[in-house]
């Protein structure tokens, strides 16, 4: 799509894709965006992903969760239980700088194509594994799926009032937390590679992703000694003092955080804020102050508040939908989204990079891959023939896509 431009920052490297899901998906698409060859090593039959739209969102040929997962990777479908299948994988860790995985506990070994098997092929290999809970110990087997995790790492106790369910995030909160920590574990292996000639194994797993990404409240639990407690009123999260939350208007929601209490309340008619405290009485009367504040913001638009409140410097925003998110001017500006054709789904408009570099920035040389849409493409690369590769086809060890 983009063929003339700057090399990315990864230009060059080689990573193998044996990952489902979100996840590993997810982190290898972060790598591919930065230039990186990126080879989606699937099942005859397609990734997982393929056939679980979510939402619905289904595509003409290929749904929106693996088009938003799997741009800038070419796809290789092979039978990896056949040994012609997995000697062409072998033939591609010779040539590869990362392979990544999220195989369920045992698989992998079971393949021959653990970290142990695969660096006598290529020691200078970084090998991410991903897995749920870690690769051993006593929850090795469990489901690692994303709320799952969110319900396990405590967070949810975190925001909300006492005595109503736990909520869960709005996103894929652990999936996408894991992929950062994967792809950041990817880079940081390469670049020890390059220091050192030295490839290495990197595990990552869900449970910790999610738990370390708590630093701050967790560290306040355990030294600060500070009960995980929440309060009667639905505040934010139970280590900031009130008032912290969303609150209603006439018109709809906005997000209000530790303001100066006397300003607040001159601001919203509640003449009882003068007197108090922020940090003392913020956390001693937490449900008293959260509810007063909302029954002053319920009497004004959302737009109103945000002005008068914005300009007396505290700090407070709208409560978006997507269809909000999409349309907002500093969206627009960062060029947040990017859009591209796609020569099966057409027009495609999805959330772009998370970095910019001014020498090497990220694109999109190429949207999701059909099914073994490059088997011919990467197969010939390895050396195999024609013949040969009709031979693959035709016993079923690996399949291609072909035609628009």
């Amino acid at each position: 799509m983009n063929a003339t431009a700057t090399p990315g920052i990864l230009s060059g490297y080689r990573v193998i894709d044996c990952s489902i899901a979100m996840a590993g998906p997810f982190a290898a698409q972060r790598l591919g965006d930065l230039g990186a060859d990126v080879i989606k090593v699937e099942p005859t039959s397609g990734e997982w992903q393929r056939h679980a739209p979510a939402g619905g969102a289904t595509g003409k040929e290929i749904n929106v969760s693996f088009l938003s997962l799997n741009r800038n990777k070419r796809s290789l479908a092979v039978n990896l239980k056949d040994d012609e299948g997995r000697q062409l994988l072998f033939d591609l860790v010779r040539s590869a700088d990362v392979f990544l995985q999220n195989y369920r506990p045992g698989v992998a070994e079971r393949l021959g194509v653990d970290y142990e098997s695969l660096r006598k092929i290529n020691p200078k290999l970084v090998y991410v594994s991903i897995s749920g809970y870690g690769e051993d110990g006593p929850y090795r087997d469990r489901p690692g799926q994303d709320l799952l995790l969110q319900a396990m790492s405590g967070a949810m106790l975190s925001a909300g009032a006492h005595g109503t369910p736990p909520q869960a995030a709005g996103q894929y909160l652990v999936d996408a937390i894991t992929a950062s920590t994967a792809f950041e574990g990817a880079l940081a292996a390469l670049l020890h590679r390059e220091r050192t000639g030295e490839g290495q194994k990197v595990s990552v797993n869900m449970l910790d992703a999610i738990t370390t990404l708590q630093m701050q409240e967790l560290s306040v639990y355990l030294m600060g000694s500070l009960p995980q407690q929440r309060s009667e009123q639905p505040h934010a999260h139970v280590y900031i003092r009130s008032p912290y939350g969303t609150f209603a208007t006439t018109d709809g929601y906005l997000a209000l955080a530790m303001p100066d209490l006397k300003t607040l309340g001159r601001l919203i008619g509640e003449p009882s804020f003068e007197d108090l405290n922020d940090e003392v009485d913020g956390w001693t009367r937490r449900d008293e102050i959260f509810a007063k504040t909302a029954a002053g913001l319920a009497k004004q638009s959302t737009a109103h508040w945000v002005q008068v409140l914005g300009e007396a410097g505290i700090w407070v925003g709208p409560v978006y939908g997507y269809a909000d998110l999409v349309a907002d001017p500093q969206i627009a500006h960062n060029g947040t989204f990017v859009e591209y054709e796609h020569p099966i789904e057409g027009p495609v408009k999805t959330p772009g990079f998370p970095y910019a570099f001014s020498a090497t920035p990220a694109r999109i040389d190429r949207g999701a891959p059909r099914v073994g849409e490059h088997s011919s493409e990467i197969a010939h690369e390895l050396g195999v023939t024609d013949a040969q590769f009709a031979a693959l086809v035709e016993r079923g060890v690996v399949v291609e896509t072909v035609g628009s």
